[in-house]
């Protein structure tokens, strides 16, 4: 009797172990999602009870949804967003439109977007949408340099693709995105979910990239809707963040404050208290803090 009593305390500790160690419902493949969601910086004690300081360091130049990548600027190993997820896996997020392997990975919050401005095309009647590429490793993107050169193709770690937060995006009834419902639908669209028309046909001399009417990038609210206001490429974007230190925005009824700072040592920055904020890199020399007031 003592002996059953013993093997069955035992099972009872063991199974409160695993609990607390992996929740229970939590998918394993998603544990890095939780973890690649929180707020960047170190928060320390702010200078009074309305503001909190956060501490920024070097590697927050590298991280973030405002990244530049191109040739003159790559993608670093901490840039690389830790919420990939193989979409073939989590068909709760391609509803509405298709893949074109079993191989697309994305940033898991990226997805969600995506598949939420997919509805919203639904509404107007575009539906056929597909994605033929998304989150690339550096060595598939060195294949895709050997196999295509340079014409087609970027070096390994300077391509959008190597962040997780570009996609290419096609038509399931069309052959070229050129001509597409969908592209039209995203040129005119897409800021409103967060993405911007990475390489547009007008900015091809900023860009240094033809026009890729399938290639959209996640930049976020209210960043997007910036930039389709102003005609902004990304490069545009951050120079004139730059140039105006801060600027303010609203969208849709939401006010938001965007700040660049030049990085610096010993580097900390005040934020109002109880607002949300956003801190990403330029991957350049700065940071850029978005405040949801």
């Amino acid at each position: 009797m003592k002996k059953w009593f013993f093997y069955c305390f035992l099972l009872l500790a063991l199974g409160f172990a695993v609990y607390h160690i992996t929740p229970f419902f939590e998918d394993p493949r998603d544990i890095k999602i939780n973890q690649g969601e929180q707020k960047e910086g170190e928060l320390i004690e702010g200078d009074s009870e309305n503001t909190q300081k956060i501490k920024i360091t070097e590697k927050q130049i590298y991280k973030g949804k405002l990244l530049l990548v191109n040739r003159e600027y790559p993608v670093r190993k901490e840039s690389v967003k830790t919420d990939i997820i193989n979409l073939f896996n989590h068909r709760e997020l391609t509803k509405g439109y298709g893949l074109l392997d079993d191989t697309i990975h994305l940033s898991k919050v990226m997805a969600q977007k995506f598949s939420k401005m997919v509805d919203a095309a639904r509404e107007d009647g575009v539906n056929n949408f597909l994605i033929s590429s998304g989150f690339r490793s550096f060595e598939r993107q060195n294949e895709l340099y050997e196999e295509k050169g340079a014409d087609y193709a970027l070096p390994a770690g300077h391509s959008e693709h190597n962040l997780g937060l570009a996609v290419d995006v096609g038509s399931t009834t069309q052959m070229s995105m050129y001509n597409a419902p969908e592209a039209e639908w995203i040129d005119k669209n897409a800021w409103k979910y967060g993405f911007i028309l990475r390489y547009p046909a007008n900015k091809v001399d900023i860009t240094g990239i033809e026009y890729e009417p399938w290639h959209i990038r996640y930049v976020g609210l209210p960043h997007s809707a910036i930039m389709k206001e102003k005609n902004f490429a990304l490069e545009e974007y951050l120079d004139y963040l730059k140039e105006e230190k801060e600027v303010s925005a609203e969208v849709e009824g939401e006010k938001f404050t965007v700040t660049y700072y030049p990085f610096s040592e010993n580097m900390t920055i005040n934020i109002p208290e109880d607002l949300d904020y956003e801190i990403s890199g330029d991957n350049i020399d700065g940071v850029i803090v978005t405040v949801h007031e």
